[in-house]
C-alpha cells in the first residue's frame, strides 16, 4: 500500500492528466482557487476531498495527486492568500511606507477571504509566497538599518500583529449578519447608556466607543508598531522616516 506522500505526483506529470468530466484540466492553482471559492461561499464545512471534487467535476482520490491530505491544501490555501498579498507590491523605499502597505495587504486579503483565513492565519506554510514574504519584509528592515536582532524582533511583532488582527476581523466578518449587528447594537444599547456616576471613564467616552468599536484596530496598532520601531531605529542612529508617509503612499486613512 502506498503512504499518502506517495500518491502525490510530481507537477511536471500532472499537467499530462487527462480533463475532468467538465472539461478542465486539474492542477493546484486550479484546486486552490476552487477551495477558496467554496470556503467563502459556503464556510469552513466546504473543505472535504467529497465537495472539492464534486465543485471540480472530478474523482475525489485525483485530489490526493496534488495534497496529501486536507491539512496540505490548507497550507497551500494559506500560501496562495500571501501570495495575493505581495502580488504587484512594489518597495518604494521608504521603510515605514513599505511595512504600512504590506501590513494593509495582508488585513485586506483577510477580510476579502474571511473563512479562509480563521482557518489558515496562525499556519506556518514552509511554501513559496510565504518564503518570498519573510525574505522581503526582513530585507525592508535590514535596508533600513536594522541590526538583525532588531530587524527579526520587528518582523515578529509585524507578522504576528497583521495575522492577529486578520484572523480576528475575519472571524467578524464570517459571522451572520444578524450575529455582527447585534455585536455593533451593544455598544449603543449598553454601553452609550451607562450612567457617569457608576461608569465615569465610559461615559466621558461613549460617543467614541460607538463609532471606534464597530471598525477595526488594525490600522492604529499598526502605525503604533511602525513608530515604536522609528523610535528604536532612531535609538540605534538610524533613521526613522516621516511618520505619516505610510498614509501618503497609500491615500488611506482611518
Amino acid at each position: 500500500m502506498t503512504s499518502a506522500e506517495d500518491r502525490v505526483v510530481p507537477a511536471a506529470a500532472r499537467r499530462r492528466r487527462r480533463p475532468t468530466k467538465t472539461g478542465v484540466i486539474l492542477s493546484e492553482e486550479l484546486i486552490v482557487g476552487t477551495a477558496l471559492r467554496l470556503l467563502r461561499e459556503h464556510g469552513a464545512d466546504a473543505l472535504t476531498v467529497r465537495r472539492l471534487g464534486r465543485a471540480l467535476g472530478a474523482d475525489p482520490s485525483a485530489l490526493y495527486r496534488y495534497f496529501r491530505d486536507t491539512d496540505d491544501l490548507l497550507l497551500a490555501i494559506a500560501d496562495e492568500l500571501i501570495g495575493r498579498t505581495l502580488r504587484d507590491w512594489r518597495a518604494t523605499g521608504d521603510w515605514r511606507a513599505d511595512l504600512r502597505e504590506l501590513g494593509l495587504r495582508v488585513h485586506a486579503g483577510a477580510l476579502a477571504h474571511p473563512q479562509a483565513a480563521v482557518l489558515s492565519s496562525y499556519r506556518v506554510t514552509g511554501r513559496v509566497h510565504e518564503i518570498e514574504a519573510v525574505e522581503t519584509i526582513l530585507g525592508v528592515l535590514r535596508g533600513a538599518g536594522f541590526p538583525d536582532a532588531d530587524a527579526v524582533r520587528i518582523y515578529h511583532a509585524f507578522v504576528d500583529q497583521a495575522l492577529a488582527f486578520a484572523a480576528l476581523d475575519a472571524a467578524s466578518v464570517a459571522l451572520p449578519r444578524a450575529a455582527r449587528e447585534a455585536d455593533a447594537g451593544v455598544w449603543r444599547a449598553t454601553y452609550a447608556r451607562l450612567p457617569a456616576d457608576s461608569h465615569p471613564h465610559i461615559a466621558a467616552t461613549a460617543r467614541h466607543l460607538v463609532r471606534d468599536m464597530q471598525g477595526s484596530a488594525y490600522q492604529t496598532a499598526l502605525d503604533l508598531l511602525l513608530s515604536a520601531a522609528a523610535a528604536r531605529l532612531t535609538e540605534n542612529g538610524g533613521v526613522p522616516g516621516p511618520p505619516e508617509a505610510g498614509r501618503r503612499a497609500t491615500g488611506r486613512s482611518r
